[in-house]
């Protein structure tokens, strides 16, 4: 009797395997995808999140001014109190030279603060700021400060620094604010690790070109 030809086969060969691969790597790139996704987001928070702030005063962040208000200083009295933080990693003494002052709402005000670099090398620091309560963000309007630029101060060196400011009057008009009697202006000035390469302090006659 005839036999018939067999057929060999490779029963090593495993259905849906190859398929199985690719679903993996597909699977690999989406998570790939998703976390540089987020890993961007991440980064792109921090701007925006400063842009909010200053565009609303939330969290206490104060308003940039070009000029004095077109009203003019109201009746209403309010006291600033000015307080100065250093963060750790920075060699430098910082206070304002006046703890409080009573002013006009509306009225445009020249305050200073002095920094002196105790290392005895050149450091650089750049600083932070906010007001309390943090509702009057808002209404807390600086036309000239320190903290817009980096500051980079040579060994043993003491500096005066300007913030130039005013309360907008519209804050009359807020009732939320109507029993409002101290606003507190803080300041903490942070180490600048990698700072940019500039001139040191002007000469002593130019220190005080900040007031209005």
């Amino acid at each position: 009797m005839d036999h018939e030809p067999t057929i060999s086969r490779d029963v090593s060969a495993k259905p849906g395997k190859g398929r199985g691969l690719g679903r993996d790597v597909v699977v690999a790139s989406i998570c790939g995808g998703v976390v540089a996704l987020m890993v961007g987001a991440s980064y792109a928070a921090v701007p925006f999140y400063n842009w909010f702030c200053r565009a609303t005063g939330f969290n206490g962040t104060t308003q940039v001014a070009t000029s004095a208000p077109a009203t003019g200083p109201i009746a209403r009295k309010i006291s600033v109190r000015f307080d100065s933080n250093v963060a750790p990693g920075l060699p430098w003494k910082f206070e304002p030279e006046q703890s409080e002052i009573e002013v006009n709402i509306g009225q445009v005000v020249t305050v200073f603060y002095t920094v002196t670099n105790q290392a005895a090398r050149t450091t650089a620091g750049q600083a932070a700021y906010n007001v309390a309560p943090l509702t009057v963000g808002s209404y807390f309007q600086k036309i000239n400060c320190f903290c817009f630029t980096e500051q980079t101060m040579a060994p043993g060196e003491k500096r005066e620094m300007p913030v130039v400011f005013y309360v907008d009057p519209s804050i009359a008009e807020d009732r939320e604010n109507d029993g409002l009697n101290t606003i507190t202006l803080s300041y903490t000035f942070y180490p600048v690790r990698d700072p940019v390469v500039k001139p040191l302090a002007a000469s002593e006659d130019d220190k005080r070109k900040g007031n209005l």
